[in-house]
């Protein structure tokens, strides 16, 4: 049970990381330049949690290939999801979040030749439900930029996973966050030629609390949801974790002031974590 621990961690961390990014983005200048404080906060402060884990690292060449190729799509993802956020609210975004799952399920059956399993297939349709009723007459397409963004942020992340499966559990766990959070936050650095007083104007113009929180809330989420993979089933986990879904609608409301289209929002919430057991049955 020691698996509970963590996932309790992580769904305090990844409210805290989802609210906190919405926040950050609120006086963003610069999306690219944001993107890279938090990733970097991020993979600075976890490497703290060093000490508290075995040291350990891969001697297969294979899996740094993997683990680089799996970076690029994350760094694409990360940036992606800076500009959707910024335009979507926390309780929609963590919804079309989700989308990965279905993802993953199809990719499966059509790459890896899977078996097709009804229950699965259920639960991938009633993830998709979920994100047409949060969308469904949204008002005059607001929303239909950061959507398609998200979508395709979505697909993106299904590619990184692939390619990153079971790497994590060759590495220490802070180290693998650090690198999967400050690799992306240099490449987008260097090929986006952000300069460091565009850094420097991004931190000094924006809420300096929300991206100092959100940076270290992403990197230390990323190590708890990992160890509580590696101590428990995924069957468990997985609908667990997805309770991150209905809790952004929660805080959402009271914090973010959230307050359009509640109802389909915790309906939506609600598909998302019985889809998700339903995939993990």
């Amino acid at each position: 049970m020691e698996y509970l621990i963590f996932i309790i961690i992580y769904l305090i961390l990844g409210v805290i990381f989802d609210q906190g990014y919405k926040i950050a983005t609120k006086s963003l200048t610069n999306s690219g330049a944001l993107t890279v404080l938090i990733e970097f906060i991020g993979a600075i402060s976890v490497l703290c949690a060093i000490p508290f884990f075995e040291i350990k690292f891969p001697t297969d060449i294979k899996v740094y290939i993997l683990l680089g190729l799996s970076i690029i799509f994350y760094t694409i993802v990360d940036r992606l999801n800076t500009v959707v956020r910024s335009g979507m609210e926390t309780s929609t975004f963590s919804v079309i979040r989700q989308l990965s799952t279905v993802f993953m399920i199809f990719s499966g059956i059509i790459f890896l030749k899977e078996p097709f399993i009804l229950s699965k297939f259920i639960g991938a349709i009633l993830i998709v439900i979920s994100n047409i009723l949060v969308f469904y007459k949204r008002g005059e397409g607001k929303y239909d930029k950061y959507l398609i963004l998200g979508i395709v942020a979505n697909i993106l992340y299904t590619v990184a996973l692939f390619l990153d499966v079971n790497i994590s559990e060759n590495f220490t766990l802070p180290i693998y966050a650090s690198l999967t959070l400050g690799i992306p936050s240099i490449l987008i650095f260097i090929f986006e030629r952000i300069k460091f007083k565009e850094l420097k104007k991004e931190f000094e113009n924006g809420n300096k609390k929300a991206i100092i929180i959100t940076g270290i809330a992403w990197s230390f989420s990323i190590v708890a949801i990992l160890k509580a993979y590696q101590l428990g089933s995924a069957s468990i986990v997985a609908p667990l974790a997805s309770l991150t879904v209905i809790l952004n609608v929660i805080v959402g409301y009271f914090l973010s002031k959230e307050k359009d289209n509640i109802p389909k929002k915790i309906i939506s919430a609600i598909l998302v974590i019985l889809g998700i057991i339903l995939i993990q049955i």
